[in-house]
């Protein structure tokens, strides 16, 4: 029961943030147009591709630490939040040199540092660690809920007073600010101090040692999934990025329903391997299979009503992406059973396929972008992705022997065959 309270909590804050988040960001995308949305969106993309540096990979590694080993707890929240801190700087560093290396303008490269100038706050987040491992998800919770009501309201606010989109960039600053002074909050309320966290370089080198796979992973992911929007911008301009966006931020909005579904019904499959393991593979065949049946609808639906949805929620000057949302709604068919096949990655512990399989993913990406964006437009991008996935998280479990099983149960769930 605490467990399942636990992950209530998490789950209800997942869904708020993505109903509410989604409403706001589609007025916002309404009041700035295509043009200074898509500009918005390329910022934070282009940014995006370097901030899985400064997260380091510690997330589970920390929590996994601390429920092995409270007793040193400020040892380890201490040495975390300077290594990511360390992180976010080097971050800003590595920006200051790649931004020579693109077309921006001036006032794109001042975009892009205020908003990389979140992850300086974002180091603050190893108080969630804390919170985790003592399975007190509720308080994250909370923190997160203020940041996401003050940064909806000031947002709100900024379209009614017809403010500039440099001040929708500084939101982005202002949510994670408000995010740390919440963790900060909690964790003086568990009467936890953050003048007690201490920095040691031995455990430093061995937290790096230990991540050092899940920072490449959280590169090759950021790049997987933000790759296209810097490459349009590059390619052609801003408001092509913000047709592109538009339909995006719409088919991602589902594949968060996705990873809530997964998260649910997993451990139900878990178990099933102890009763025998028929019985757990027939139990992972019904979840690809469940997952199927929803992503065909939701696909096939988005396809015919594109136009409508688009014209809308984002009104006829974004009309444009109603092509792109068609096209790129069914990557929800394949990102669900990716995501579903990567919790019996875990399971099996066969995480470093999960790994190869996102790098196979990216280079198909790149590639494909490469070629299509030039000759198709934005199209070609959402077509680049859409085959990417299935590259990534269907045809890539046919080359190996170990995840060939798999990849017949995908089969016969891309068939609707239930056994």
């Amino acid at each position: 029961m605490k467990y399942f309270k636990n992950t209530s909590w998490l789950f209800g804050e997942k869904i708020l943030r993505m109903v509410v988040g989604l409403f706001v960001g589609i007025w916002v995308a309404r009041y700035l147009g295509p043009e200074q949305f898509g500009l918005l969106s390329y910022v934070q993309s282009f940014v995006g591709l370097f901030t899985a540096i400064a997260t380091l990979g510690l997330d589970g590694i920390v929590v996994r630490e601390l429920v092995k080993d409270e007793s040193r707890r400020d040892e380890l929240i201490g040495t975390a939040f300077w290594l990511k801190l360390i992180g976010a700087f080097a971050v800003l560093l590595i920006l200051a040199i790649a931004i020579n290396f693109t077309s921006n303008d001036h006032y794109t490269n001042i975009l892009v540092f205020i908003i990389a100038s979140a992850t300086v706050f974002q180091s603050f987040n190893v108080i969630d660690f804390y919170f985790q491992s003592k399975v007190l998800s509720r308080y994250v919770v909370f923190a997160n809920i203020i940041s996401l009501f003050a940064s909806s309201v000031v947002k709100i606010a900024l379209i009614l007073y017809e403010a500039p989109l440099i001040a929708f960039a500084l939101v982005v600053l202002f949510d994670s600010f408000v995010l740390t002074c919440g963790f900060i909050y909690f964790y003086f309320k568990q009467s936890q101090l953050l003048k007690n966290w201490k920095f040691n370089i031995f455990l430093a080198k061995k937290l790096l040692k230990d991540s050092a796979p899940l920072i490449i992973a959280g590169v090759i992911n950021s790049i997987y999934m933000k790759i296209d929007q810097v490459m349009i911008k590059e390619m052609f301009d801003s408001t092509q990025v913000g047709y592109y966006a538009a339909a995006v931020k719409l088919s991602e909005v589902w594949f968060g329903i996705g990873v809530l579904i997964c998260n649910s019904l997993f451990p139900a499959i878990v178990n099933a391997k102890k009763v025998s393991e028929e019985f757990y593979y027939k139990r992972i065949q019904n979840l690809f299979l469940f997952l199927i049946i929803i992503s065909y609808s939701l696909s096939i639906a988005v396809y015919f009503l594109s136009d409508y949805i688009i014209s809308f929620l984002y009104g006829q000057e974004f009309i444009a992406a109603s092509s792109i949302l068609a096209i790129h709604i069914f990557s929800a068919i394949f990102v669900y059973l990716g995501v579903s096949s990567g919790r019996w990655l875990i399971s099996e512990n066969k995480t470093m396929l999960n790994f190869y399989r996102n790098l196979f993913g990216m280079i198909i990406n790149i590639l494909l972008n490469l070629y299509f964006i030039p000759k198709y437009g934005i199209i070609g991008a959402a077509y680049a992705s859409l085959i990417a996935y299935i590259a990534a998280f269907y045809l890539y479990d046919l080359f190996s022997s170990s995840t060939r099983q798999i990849f017949y149960l995908k089969t016969k769930s891309l068939l609707l065959m239930r056994n």
